[in-house]
């Protein structure tokens, strides 16, 4: 079934006799049993709900995992994701990657016991170690657009037996599948581009082993970040949009990226649909299409702040994926947390901004970059 259709229809699993087109709300925290030692399936919904189920199995079906957990946000997924590793454990990261889950790294994981380092894509095999558990990368990364060879990255996993890990939020299984090139686990901020209306938050992890499933469950279960009926229904119907949410966004995207390549106070774009990204021939060789994330450096971090004061239309705001288009100061917002010769070293200085964008029409929002950029 092609996935435009998944997204409409979701998973086949229904819990509900009516005939309701959209899926109910299932507003209950606990369920009845039918007797002793019976039961719906369902018993507590910090373990299981019908909404959320739905959820899940549409994300799995969508992802081509056999199973999925939802959580109340990407961090509290981030966080369950990192319980499944013990102390002297280590982890390799990508040496670009979103600052809130460099922060879990380094005050939560770090201070548990599990040790991780960061590498570039070609230095991952490089990094390990007898004690290396998993490998995780974000490709495309936050902010630097930098991409990582899925496929040959899981190579290097499965033959020092260990877990590769895609956060995918970037592209969704729209226009990436991890699990088709070897990933273990699919990560998903679903706050983002499955929810698509900045109106709600979850996270997501999907994968296709069974025990690794049980192992995520459990941890899910005994932690208590799960995702409420009423946001699940939210992501939901966000999802039920997707295809045609991703296509447009897209297709705006590329207009604004040649419209910044030629601005004279843009010093570089980096995007992978760009012929001129270094990464291009792999982004354009593992995925079906480039997204709608934009990020650009200007020639000075006054040029910066005046754009991000001067944009009407874009809104100068965190997250990202959602029908508005919203701009980031990496800088000051998403990587804020990391020491500033960190976030020199990766480029995230006082004139890299973040472009995320919307529904708009594209003429209104290269309008609205027009006029907030400086005269002269």
């Amino acid at each position: 079934m092609d996935i435009s259709t998944i997204c409409v229809h979701g998973c086949e699993k229904k819990f509900d006799t009516t005939g309701a087109v959209a899926v109910p709300i299932f507003a209950s925290a606990t369920f009845a049993h039918p007797g002793v030692g019976r039961s719906t399936g369902f018993d507590y919904s910090r373990s299981l709900n019908p909404t959320t189920v739905h959820l899940e199995d549409t994300v799995a079906a969508l992802e081509g995992g056999t199973s999925a957990v939802a959580f109340s946000s990407g961090m509290a997924a981030v966080s369950v994701l990192m319980e499944l590793f013990s102390p002297g454990d280590h982890i390799i990261a990508s040496d670009d990657l979103y600052g809130g889950t460099v922060r879990l790294f380094s005050f939560i994981s770090e201070k548990n016991g599990v040790k991780v380092s960061y590498a570039a894509p070609r230095d991952i095999e490089k990094e390990i170690k007898a004690s290396t558990k998993a490998v995780f990368i974000e490709t495309p990364s936050n902010p630097m657009m930098r991409v990582t060879d899925i496929a040959a990255t899981a190579a290097i996993t499965k033959k020092h037996n260990m877990l590769l890990i895609v956060d995918n939020t970037f592209l969704t299984p729209y226009f990436q599948k991890p699990f088709s090139l070897g990933a273990d686990i699919v990560l998903h901020s679903g706050t983002k581009y499955l929810g698509g209306h900045n109106d709600s938050l979850s996270g997501m992890l999907v994968v296709k082993d069974s025990n690794l499933a049980e192992k995520i469950r459990f941890l899910a279960k005994t932690t208590g970040g799960c995702l409420s009926p009423f946001e699940s229904f939210l992501i939901i119907r966000g999802i039920k949009t997707l295809a045609v949410r991703m296509e447009r966004q897209q297709e705006t995207a590329l207009k604004i990226v040649n419209w910044l390549s030629r601005h004279s106070a843009v010093k570089k774009v980096y995007y992978p649909g760009l012929k001129e990204h270094p990464d291009y021939e792999i982004s354009a060789g593992q995925t079906s299409g480039f997204g709608a994330m934009i990020s650009f450096s200007v020639r000075d971090g006054q040029t910066a702040a005046k754009i991000l004061e001067s944009v009407k239309v874009i809104k100068y705001a965190e997250s990202l994926g959602g029908v508005e288009s919203l701009i980031t100061y990496p800088m000051l917002q998403t990587h804020a947390d990391l020491p500033e010769s960190e976030r020199n070293a990766r480029g995230i200085n006082d004139c890299l901004l973040r472009l995320s964008v919307g529904l708009e029409a594209p003429d209104d929002l290269i309008a609205d970059l027009e006029q907030a950029f400086p005269t002269t």
